[in-house]
């Protein structure tokens, strides 16, 4: 381990093997010993954003609900436009929005806060998080959004992997909120 600061918040910190083949249920329950019963943070790790993680669990408390997920605009990857119901006229273009339903679409973000008992929604190491166990949260009314508007990308493609890096490089990424 190579400390590069000695200045740090203070989080606690538990990486723990939660087994190669299983889904993002089964990983969180096998958690469950390391949270005891204290509200947590989860995040995938294959998007990055300029969240504020404060405000995240600041709004998942005033909610007062078992979960919150981050949504987020998703990136355009084509160009949208509008044509025509009756003939070939394209009515307006716009290269790659931030969404292509930029007034009703948000998707999940991958950035959670959630209460302990949200395992008890995970059935076993095969139950893959974002199907059963969120949905059933949802329609119990035990889910909530935090909206967030600011830098969201994902790291799913080796396009996404080559933005990303450029932007780091430029010296600016925008999702480099610390000093």
């Amino acid at each position: 381990m190579k400390v590069h600061k000695t200045y740090s918040d203070p989080w606690n910190v538990t990486l723990v093997d939660t087994g190669e083949k299983n889904m993002t249920g089964g990983r969180l329950r096998r958690i469950k010993e390391y949270i005891g019963d204290e509200t947590f943070c989860m995040t995938y790790g294959d998007g990055i954003g300029d969240i504020n993680i404060n405000e995240l669990i600041r709004h998942h408390r005033k909610q007062g609900l078992l979960a919150t997920l981050t949504a987020v605009r998703p990136p355009g990857r084509f160009g949208v436009f509008n044509l025509a119901q009756n003939d070939c006229k394209i009515t307006n273009f716009k290269e790659k929005p931030v969404s292509p339903c930029e007034d009703t679409t948000w998707i999940n973000g991958g950035f959670f806060v959630l209460e302990p008992k949200v395992i008890d929604y995970i059935d076993n190491d095969a139950t893959v998080f974002e199907k059963d166990p969120i949905e059933r949260l949802a329609s119990e009314g035990q889910l909530c959004g935090f909206r967030h508007t600011g830098f969201w990308r994902p790291m799913d493609t080796l396009n996404d992997k080559i933005l990303l890096e450029e932007l780091w490089a430029n010296g600016n990424p925008p999702w480099k909120i610390w000093s």
